[in-house]
């Protein structure tokens, strides 16, 4: 019996020294709350979601967002631009707390982050350049056009999918690029979504956007699948704005009109 006493003991005694040096990791809310700052990965020159406006100040609807909520946190927004591809590398090293852009929860993108519940919903969409003969999305789907889409992103993903025959041409830095590689010539149409294109119409002449849609997407923000507390915190401010009105008032002016190019434009 003295025997098996101690060896209890000194089972227990090993347990309580080993939980004494255990070290719990500090979460990304814990870490937003020591430091008063939250900080947010965007993708550099996105309109409407994120860009520099007339007056040199980075706005946008992910953004506004984001502000509104480290406003109501009470803590500091820290906003950090990348291209569109360094999004996910720059939250799961740790660089940003979590990205707030239009970015769609593939399955594949899943597998590194947790996405929030849907923010928002976009359209993708084609377009080309004036005096084309195509109407439709569909016209494109021939071995002899090339479609211009952001790298990495659910654009190339949609072309991929719905536009098999066609050349796909992927380019870092956004619609941007796209629209440029389209009225340059460099490719013979370009796929993203209805509210950023209806941006460029409203600033390049030339931009005609093709009938139907090649699809509907939600979209959210995300986050580092450690950052549980973080997550829970985002679907719920989302559901806070949503239903004082806040969140349908920012889309609505952002996303679903060109309201906000006399403003910031």
């Amino acid at each position: 019996m003295k025997l098996k006493n101690l060896t209890v003991a000194l089972i227990g005694g090993a347990a309580m020294a080993a939980m004494a040096t255990v070290s719990w990791a500090e979460s990304t809310m814990e870490k937003i709350v020591r430091t008063g700052e939250m900080t947010i990965a965007v993708q550099t020159q996105g309109p409407p979601v994120s860009f520099i406006n007339k007056n040199g100040e980075r706005t946008g609807l992910a953004v506004e967002l984001a502000q509104m909520m480290a406003d109501d946190m009470g803590v500091k927004l820290v906003v950090q631009d990348y291209d569109w591809k360094g999004l996910i590398p720059a939250l799961t090293s740790g660089k940003a707390d979590f990205i707030a852009a239009d970015m769609t929860p593939t399955a594949q993108r899943s597998m590194q982050i947790m996405f929030t519940e849907p923010v928002f919903f976009a359209e993708t969409v084609a377009f080309t350049k004036e005096g084309s003969d195509f109407t439709s999305w569909e016209d494109l789907n021939k071995p002899d056009v090339s479609l211009a889409a952001t790298q990495a992103s659910s654009y190339a993903s949609a072309a991929r999918k719905f536009l098999p025959e066609a050349e796909l041409k992927e380019f870092s830095g956004g619609t941007a690029q796209a629209v440029q590689a389209v009225m340059s010539g460099r490719a013979t149409a370009g796929v993203t979504d209805k509210a950023t294109l209806s941006g460029f119409q409203s600033s390049i002449d030339g931009i005609v956007l093709l009938d139907g849609e090649l699809n509907r997407e939600p979209l959210g923000f995300a986050v580092r699948p450690d950052s549980v507390h973080l997550l829970n915190s985002l679907d719920n401010y989302m559901r806070l704005i949503r239903i004082d009105g806040r969140l349908d008032e920012k889309v609505a002016y952002w996303w679903n009109s060109t309201d906000w190019e006399a403003d910031h434009k």
